[in-house]
């Protein structure tokens, strides 16, 4: 059987070539996109290779950055332009396959199987691909290929990103010799927490984990320590089928806030905001969820404090009237009262919404009646057209939050 010529292309510091890209007096500089450092939004999301250089990575604060690189050059984010080049790069990738799959807005996986005889070598085809991606956009791209998307997404982080060409492949007979010396963490499905898990029982590298025995992986943590063993030997059975994008699993808003939030006040109002938020944006994909995510992290980086806890609903809805309560109840119940610097709700199980599930009573009626006028105002003139006075008070952020794409600026 003929073995799959899979890529995944993967940007170059994407949101950071993109501004480059867009204001050319910027090449050649340390340039780092990151949020407003006065509003505590100062994370790094993206570094120029010349800003990577200082040491400057993604995930750092703004004042480390500019202590590392008293000159690096701050840009805030603009979500709307990135978006725009994502797609113009996917409309490159097409001309070259039908069969492409975005993975993030900077990350596609294309399937080129068999079109050998039309673009040449695999090598020939992402040499075209790179070529094409830099003369039209003005961004580096790199390639890792495999035999399936976890060996192209291996080849690609950890070794086309570091090769001079920006290619590399990784394949049945090559993949052990290649990843197995590598860190534990650098396996893909494997996270910080994870890492830690398999520090214990002594798994420093991905040989390690290859070698024990799968049944043993999945009796201690489930599917996803047999997954992590097939990953560890490079195998992977999913495709790349545009067409069957998996449909999501949940509706999530998650929000770093300007401030440390001390008063309940103040934190149950950004809660109200966001439950308001998902249930909006669930209702207007025609579904419900049954199952509510509240997560909270504290403002102690040195002492991390926090919970990520989930709650089942009494029944699947998209109501804000509903769904708050039970936020109010998981947030009373974990929080600490220590100050928090980050809230994020999730709604999950999503069903779609059928009108038989309605139940009948007169104030389920009307609650319907008018979250439906809501919706279709907002809809019409915008999310801030319609709005609780609550919104009004000190500490809410709706207003702020409005106007942007994935949490910045558009």
């Amino acid at each position: 059987m003929r073995a799959k010529v899979i890529f995944l292309a993967d940007m170059e510091s994407f949101y950071a070539s993109v501004e480059t890209s867009c204001n050319p007096s910027l090449r050649g500089k340390p340039v780092a996109v990151c949020g407003d450092p006065a509003l505590r939004h100062g994370i790094i999301l993206a570094a120029s290779r010349e800003a990577k250089a200082f040491g400057i990575k993604t995930g750092q604060p703004a004042w480390e950055a500019r202590r590392m690189c008293p000159w690096v050059i701050f840009i805030h984010p603009h979500m709307q332009t990135y978006i725009d080049y994502s797609l113009h790069i996917t409309r490159i990738f097409e001309q070259f396959t039908d069969r492409v799959l975005p993975y993030s807005i900077d990350e596609q996986f294309l399937d080129l199987t068999g079109l050998e005889n039309i673009f040449g070598p695999p090598e020939a085809i992402a040499a075209a691909v790179n070529r094409q991606v830099w003369e039209e956009t003005g961004i580096r791209c790199r390639i890792g290929m495999g035999e399936n998307l976890l060996q192209a997404k291996m080849a690609c982080d950890c070794f086309a990103k570091k090769s001079p060409d920006a290619f590399f492949e990784l394949n049945s007979a090559n993949y052990a010799p290649c990843t197995w010396n590598l860190p534990v963490g650098s396996l893909f499905g494997v996270g910080h927490r994870m890492e830690r898990n398999f520090y214990r029982i002594g798994v420093r590298t991905i040989g390690h984990l290859a070698g024990l025995p799968r049944e043993m992986l999945r009796r201690r943590w489930g599917i996803n320590g047999e997954v992590l063993w097939l990953n560890a030997h490079g195998i992977d059975h999913s495709t790349v089928q545009p067409e069957a994008i998996h449909e999501q699993k949940g509706v999530g808003h998650t929000a770093t806030l300007p401030r440390d939030y001390r008063k309940q006040e103040e934190i149950e109002l950004v809660l109200l905001e966001m439950t308001e938020e998902v249930c909006f944006r669930t209702r207007r994909q025609g579904k419900i969820g049954s199952t509510v995510h509240l997560y909270c992290k504290g403002s102690d980086f040195d002492h991390p404090t926090g919970f990520a806890r989930q709650k089942k609903l009494p029944e699947a809805t998209a109501s804000v009237m509903d769904i708050y309560p039970t936020v109010l109840r998981v947030f009373r119940k974990h929080w600490d009262r220590k100050p928090l610097r980050a809230v994020g709700i999730s709604l999950t199980g999503l069903t779609v919404y059928r009108q038989l599930q309605i139940r009948f009573s007169e104030r389920c009626e009307q609650e319907e009646i008018l979250t439906g006028a809501v919706d279709r105002v907002r809809e019409r003139f915008g999310k801030t057209s319609i709005f609780r006075a609550s919104s009004l008070t000190p500490g809410a952020q709706f207003f702020q939050r409005s106007e942007k794409i994935g949490g910045h600026d558009s």
